[in-house]
């Protein structure tokens, strides 16, 4: 349990940083905005409280809206991604349930699950991120082709980030 939570807050530090140190700092055009601290929420145990899932995405979102100066963007965003996470989770659930202690990862339940279960979140995240960003109607069109490009260079960051990044299921 305790070894869980250091792995969490480890993995949230270093979410954050990759994203405001690496990522920011890449120019992708305008129409790419890759966003990799989404992959804390997304692999979050199963068995994280509602309340502490919330709690976890609203600080997130908040740190990463302090170093892009964006007012809660970002929190809002990130919040809205970890309300939707259950729902995601039951759509896609097994007919028998989790396994207790499994995690949300590639190498626990495959590629197939993981594609669909993390490009729902980060769509969600991305949808709500860029339209609170743009706020207008008038660019409604060229807003949704910026969240589905960006959606897509998300997950492809998340998948790579699992593969350099996996553990076997037999070190745990």
């Amino acid at each position: 349990m305790i070894n869980e939570i250091i792995r969490n807050i480890i993995r949230f530090i270093v979410l954050v940083l990759a994203q405001v140190l690496i990522i920011k700092n890449i120019e992708l055009g305008r129409f790419i905005n890759p966003f990799i601290y989404v992959l804390f929420i997304i692999v979050l145990p199963f068995e994280t409280p509602r309340w502490l899932l919330l709690l976890s995405a609203f600080v997130l979102g908040i740190t990463v809206d302090m170093f892009y100066d964006t007012a809660g963007m970002h929190a809002s965003a990130a919040v809205f991604m970890a309300y939707v996470r259950p729902g995601v989770l039951k759509l896609f659930s097994p007919r028998d349930g989790y396994e207790f202690g499994t995690q949300p990862t590639i190498q626990y339940l495959g590629v197939p699950w993981f594609l669909s279960y993390s490009g729902i979140l980060i769509l969600f995240h991305h949808l709500v991120l860029f339209y609170i960003e743009v706020f207008r109607f008038s660019e409604f069109f060229s807003t949704l082709i910026r969240v589905l490009v960006s959606s897509v260079f998300t997950l492809l960051l998340v998948i790579i980030s699992q593969y350099l990044f996996q553990r076997k299921k037999d070190q745990e």
